[in-house]
Order: C-alpha cells, then sequence, then structure tokens
C-alpha cells in the first residue's frame, strides 16, 4: 500500500464544492456496487443541504495536496449515541488507508464526546464496505429494505472509562454505575 500524506479536519463552508463533488463520486460507485437502480439522494445535495450539514454535524474532510479526497459526517445525539452518514473516498484513495484516517478521527472524537454507540447504514450486497466496518469494530444489529435494497444498520459500542449503563430492552439508559 502507498503511503499517503493526509490531513483530517473539519469542514468549512468553502469545502462544499469539493465535498458535492466527492459525495457525487463515491456514491455513484456505492449505487453501482449495491445494485441500487434508483438515484441514490447523495448525489444531488444542494450547496444550501451542505451548508446546513456543516453547521448541524461533525463533517470530517480527508485532504491531501489542498484537495478533499474523502468526508463522513456524524450527527450526536442528546442520549449519547451518534449516526455515520456520507462517508466517501475518492475513487483513486481508496484502499490507501484514507477511510481508516477518517475513522480513527471519528472514533477519537466520539470518545472524547462520551458517546457510547456509534450507528451506520451500509449496503449488505457491498461486501467490501461490511468487512471494512467489521474490521473498525462494527457489527450488523438489523437490516432493512425500506430504500428498495437491502440496508444493514451497523452499531460500534464504545468503552466508557469507568462508566457502564445498564440498558433495558430497549436500549434505554436506566442507570449509570
Amino acid at each position: 500500500m502507498q503511503q499517503v500524506n493526509v490531513t483530517v479536519r473539519m469542514a468549512v463552508v468553502e469545502d462544499i464544492s469539493q465535498i458535492r463533488a466527492l459525495s457525487k463520486e463515491a456514491f455513484g460507485m456505492y449505487a453501482e456496487g449495491a445494485g441500487i437502480s434508483s438515484i441514490v439522494g447523495e448525489l444531488n445535495e444542494s450547496d444550501e443541504y451542505l451548508k446546513e450539514e456543516i453547521q448541524n454535524k461533525l463533517v470530517f474532510v480527508a485532504i491531501v495536496g489542498g484537495t478533499i479526497i474523502g468526508s463522513v459526517r456524524v450527527e450526536v445525539h442528546d442520549d449519547k449515541t451518534a449516526y455515520l452518514s456520507r462517508f466517501g473516498v475518492k475513487a483513486e484513495y481508496q484502499n490507501k488507508g484514507i477511510g481508516q484516517v477518517l475513522m480513527n478521527e471519528v472514533d477519537s472524537i466520539m470518545q472524547k464526546l462520551g458517546i457510547y454507540k456509534l450507528y451506520l447504514h451500509t449496503a449488505s450486497r457491498m461486501l467490501s464496505l461490511v468487512r471494512f466496518y467489521y474490521g473498525r469494530g462494527f457489527y450488523i444489529e438489523s437490516t432493512t429494505k425500506n430504500r428498495g435494497y437491502i440496508r444493514a444498520l451497523l452499531c460500534k459500542e464504545y468503552e466508557m472509562d469507568d462508566m457502564k449503563y445498564q440498558l433495558n430492552a430497549d436500549n434505554e439508559n436506566l442507570a449509570i454505575v
């Protein structure tokens, strides 16, 4: 694997056009690989929508030589869970560790924020993605066909230092012990 010097930072509004181009490329490949015939919403994001995402979510970008080559978004919830979306890396930079670098940053921030579960959806037919997420500590919690193809809901649980949450059957916090 060729070493790539990559920087990860929070996205800013000036990144919108590069993020939009990256998303269009990455999710075009995703739709093709997953056998999705209908247009995926990520292919048609407006500048205004992306601006709202940057303002309301944690949006990370991976940069090589001044060009955004990867991005990921995380929505943090009040219940100390988070949802990861729009994770993509430009085709020419895939399998070079860029996704790992982005996910390392996400993991670090989730732990700093005290997030105990991180969720995401991915197409179950995309074996390379499922393998990637499994290698990062995710497991399949459930599947659904609500978007016309089989999507797996994956979950990653973070260690909570000395805190342990007791959960009931509905995964609601009962007590911190």
